[in-house]
């Protein structure tokens, strides 16, 4: 750690904590020590090197040190400086929701897509967002789509909060409800007193046999309910990553209206056996969207 006694400036603090944590096994390491540091002295990154002789104040330099240790044990920089941003959107985050991801943004542009083509635009547009975990997915469909009605569920009372927060941050509060729900449940059908025009899910798909070799990152510190639907307190078996999609190709059928539509985010390798379910239980013109790396990342059905 850097010695309290020496007066640091930006750039030898930077220097250092990138050649530190390249030593711990990081990677990106310089970018990471741009953040640490940005964060601490609310910096951007170019701020940082126009004020490379800046001189840390001892307590600058011990709230970079807390920091830089919390760093060092993998914890997430999103979860470290509790927000991140999504669809160019600025949304809180915690250990209690997953992180956004940017190939989820694939998913809400695909959704934008086909509402904008399908759907007057003057016409309200019902949406039901399974397992919403932030918010981050209804929240940018309540931003591009004002006259949307979200109905936004989770298991998980964090994630609850955490997605009405955001929403009111983003200021889409009042076209969003949220709604604890547990997908899987057996009496599921009775949660839900309309249909929707579009169900939209980025659901846990990591199989038992992936979890152990995720990053540890991920495995150690976003939440397992998220991640996987392996889950003792629901005694549901996930030992395939596959559970949200049985169920959300059996239920999409029931609850959407005549030529809605459903877009769920797969994992790598999964596009081929979600196709199968959706086709099992009659949805239509089922389409594969590929993401930037050309993986298959979303897989869309109408009714």
């Amino acid at each position: 750690m850097p010695k309290p006694t020496k007066t640091w400036n930006v750039l030898e603090l930077l220097n250092w904590g990138s050649q530190y944590l390249s030593e711990k096994g990081f990677e990106n390491s310089r970018l990471n020590a741009e953040r640490l540091l940005g964060h601490t002295l609310s910096l951007g990154r170019v701020d940082l090197y126009l004020n490379f002789e800046r001189p840390l104040a001892p307590e600058e330099l011990e709230r970079f040190k807390k920091l830089l240790k919390r760093r060092l044990q993998h914890e997430p920089l999103q979860y470290i400086f509790g927000e991140t941003e999504f669809f160019s959107l600025d949304f809180e985050v915690n250990p209690g929701v997953l992180i956004p991801r940017p190939e989820t943004e694939v998913l809400v542009e695909t959704v934008l897509k086909r509402c904008f083509e399908k759907f007057d635009s003057e016409r309200m547009i019902t949406i039901l967002d399974i397992g919403t975990g932030s918010g981050c997915i209804a929240v940018a469909l309540a931003k591009n789509l004002p006259k949307a009605s979200i109905t936004a569920i989770d298991i998980s009372e964090a994630a609850l909060t955490t997605a009405a927060e955001n929403a009111r941050l983003n200021e889409v509060g009042n076209q969003i409800k949220f709604q604890k729900v547990d997908f899987l449940s057996k009496d599921l059908l009775n949660q839900f007193q309309n249909k929707f025009d579009v169900i939209v899910s980025n659901p846990p798909y990591i199989s038992d046999a992936e979890f152990p070799n995720l990053p540890s990152e991920v495995r150690d510190f976003e939440p397992r309910t998220a991640l996987s639907d392996t889950d003792p307190l629901r005694g549901k078996d996930g030992a395939d990553g596959r559970n949200f999609y049985r169920q959300i190709a059996a239920t999409a059928p029931m609850i959407l209206n005549q030529h809605g539509f459903v877009a769920v985010e797969v994992g790598l390798g999964q596009a081929s056996s979600v196709k199968d379910f959706f086709t099992k239980s009659g949805l239509s013109q089922i389409q594969l969207i590929a993401d930037l790396n050309g993986i298959d990342r979303v897989v869309c059905a109408e009714k």
